[in-house]
């Protein structure tokens, strides 16, 4: 009688669950919806001796680290949680200047062991001056995104891109090639004064 009283049991629990009809399995992890603001620019142009379009959903910050010189800032992007390191220094002879270009080829490089790839474009715009080189870095790395901009002679600019999360590029690849694209309009309008 106890087999039976047990067995009945048995196939009662199991008749319920089935009955429920919900579907008990784990889902799989998801991602927040990303909601993009429309592209709009604005130009900065302050006392720093260079001028450049960035969003207006994009805060400009002076550089707050104890070693920041003068127009040293980022491009904050609150949204996203990125930012854009800009640092500005000032070109005194051909050995600082050289030593700057390679100071931006070995800070993209330092990457190398995360990135899957490194690839190098050359900005160039001789009509305004503007010359560099444009590091795409991809892969689960600090930043995706490095470029230094000159004039040859006496100013010298170099960038970052970088977002305060874990680099897990398959989460934030949507917001990276959104804010790239603000990337290539900051680049595109960059101007020397005087």
């Amino acid at each position: 009688m106890k087999k039976y009283a047990a067995y009945i049991s048995l196939v009662l629990a199991l008749l319920s669950c089935i009955s429920c009809g919900q579907d008990y399995s784990p889902k799989p992890r998801g991602y927040f919806r990303i909601s993009f603001p429309t592209k709009s620019y604005q130009t900065y142009n302050q006392s720093c001796p260079f001028s450049f379009d960035y969003p207006t959903y994009a805060q400009i910050e002076p550089d707050s680290s104890r070693d920041a010189k003068p127009c040293w800032m980022n491009v904050y992007f609150p949204q996203f949680k990125g930012r854009i390191h800009i640092s500005y220094q000032a070109v005194t002879s051909n050995k600082v200047f050289d030593e700057l270009i390679e100071d931006a080829r070995k800070l993209a490089f330092k990457h190398t062991v995360k990135a899957t790839g490194i690839n190098e474009g050359r900005i160039y715009y001789p009509d305004r001056k503007v010359y560099g080189i444009y590091y795409t870095i991809e892969g689960n790395t600090a930043s995706s995104a490095q470029f230094f901009l000159t004039d040859s002679t006496k100013n010298y600019v170099r960038g970052a891109l970088y977002f305060n999360e874990a680099p897990k590029l398959d989460s934030i690849q949507p917001v990276l090639d959104f804010v790239k694209k603000d990337l290539d309009v900051f680049i595109k309008s960059f101007h020397w004064k005087g």
